[in-house]
């Protein structure tokens, strides 16, 4: 589990490629104090394990299913990455719920400066936007963010001065592929409420203040 505040930016150093994953060895510097084998790691939001540690170096493998429903495969050698342990248990919950599981990836649309934050507009698919709400909680390559505006087909966050220096997201373009994770309790409300033996609807959680 973790909680979308990323600790670092690492760099990709290596990828060996297999036929549908990848190994990927990436250098890091501030995760390493307590950082040991079998650990969980988000890397760009997506939770890998790392199977080999040699400071300033670990690696992580990647396997099919993460390739397919990921941007990893869009990394190349040099590329910065968002990093971040698993949270502690009693550590500060400064982000919200994220557990690492990639529901899909978006589009980066445009970037607008607004003052001293800057806008980026995020496309995406039905399945991911039906899981986006106005100031709701959202995972942007890891970061956690919330969503500021939504149309039919993309949604918009606005990135303040501390979240761009400690993270990749103002350097992605137009075109660029995001992986998003939505919000984990959404998720689960949506399928309690799918679900018609459940007795919870729409109209229930909207007459009780949700």
């Amino acid at each position: 589990m973790f909680t979308g505040i990323i600790e670092e930016e690492g760099y990709i150093e290596h990828i060996t490629e297999g036929a549908k994953s990848c190994r990927l060895k990436i250098r890091a510097d501030k995760i390493f104090d307590d950082l040991k084998i079998g650990d969980s790691v988000a890397v760009n939001g997506v939770c890998l394990t790392a199977c080999e540690i040699a400071k300033p170096y670990f690696t992580a493998d990647v396997m099919a299913e993460t390739m397919r429903k990921t941007a990893i495969g869009a990394l190349v050698k040099g590329s910065k990455v968002n990093l971040e342990r698993a949270m502690q248990l009693g550590g500060r919950f400064g982000g919200h719920i994220v557990s690492g599981h990639i529901d899909g990836t978006g589009t980066v649309i445009d970037m607008v400066r607004e003052d001293n934050a800057v806008l980026v507009t995020i496309s995406a698919s039905p399945d991911i936007m039906e899981y986006i709400v106005m100031k709701g909680s959202v995972a942007l390559d890891g970061i956690s963010l919330t969503v500021a505006d939504v149309k039919n087909d993309r949604f918009m966050v606005s990135v303040i001065p501390h979240t761009a220096s400690q993270t990749t997201i103002l350097g992605k373009r137009a075109g660029d592929r995001i992986n998003i994770e939505c919000d984990v309790i959404g998720k689960y409300v949506k399928q309690f409420t799918d679900k018609k033996q459940s007795g919870i609807t729409m109209d229930f959680l909207r007459e009780n203040g949700f």
